[in-house]
């Protein structure tokens, strides 16, 4: 059964994209698969404007699934990250805006999937928010260190990703991780508000726009991302 549920809200006009696997909404392929499908359903139905990538409570996304990375399958753990730089990349070059709810932790990978959407709502609280590969013995892959420069704050930079510095919903708007954190309990509506507000922006002049604005950084990612996959294939 897929994590992922899909709705329309803001009198049908907002896709609501919501992933609940029950734990900690970890990326397996199939749900970067699912992710991506909702992604692009959304993209292509006539009258939705704009799409909300929400979390269950307390959680938006904790990483990839533990199975594939501690794994002795380098081949699958490649492929599972390469996935991963793929969605987020999907997300940053959608031709509606979307806007990330996160609704609670948001660690390595879903970190990243808040780097891809436009505008991201966070949750106050007791919640961890960054990128702690380093602290767990993994190097960031070349397609998140460039949507990492690209997204994140030169001040904080340095620590975010080589430090692995974790922070708060608070701190991670400074950071740049999120643009806006807010009581746990309003998270996803104010996100379905400001999808609603982006959605009403020009849809051809977003599209362009966008589409000039980040081609070289969705470039240099589709580039490192083969790269990585170019590694394990066999000959």
């Amino acid at each position: 059964m897929s994590n992922i549920t899909t709705s329309t809200v803001a009198d049908n006009t907002v896709s609501l994209i919501t992933i609940d696997d029950g734990k900690a909404n970890a990326l397996a392929k199939d749900t970067i698969d699912d992710l991506r499908a909702a992604i692009d359903e959304a993209a292509a139905t006539p009258g939705i404007v704009a799409a909300v990538l929400a979390g269950r409570d307390g959680v938006f996304c904790a990483g990839f699934d533990l199975n594939v990375m501690q794994s002795s399958d380098m081949g699958a753990l490649v492929d599972l990250v390469a996935d991963g730089g793929d969605l987020v990349g999907h997300l940053y070059r959608c031709d509606i805006p979307v806007v990330a709810a996160c609704t609670g932790h948001a660690l390595a990978a879903g970190a990243l999937m808040l780097l891809g959407c436009d505008v991201r709502i966070g949750a106050t609280g007791d919640f961890k928010i960054g990128l702690n590969e380093v602290a767990i013995g993994m190097v960031l892959p070349k397609w998140a260190m460039t949507i990492c420069r690209e997204r994140l704050d030169p001040r904080h930079v340095q620590r975010a990703v080589t430090n692995a510095r974790i922070t708060n919903a608070s701190d991670a708007v400074d950071v740049g991780f999120l643009d806006v954190a807010v009581a746990p309990g309003a998270v996803v509506d104010r996100a379905i508000e400001e999808a609603a507000a982006l959605g009403g922006l020009d849809r051809a002049a977003y599209t362009g726009t966008m589409r000039q604005f980040r081609s070289l950084v969705t470039s240099t990612m589709n580039d490192q991302i083969s790269a990585d996959r170019a590694k394990v294939q066999p000959g």
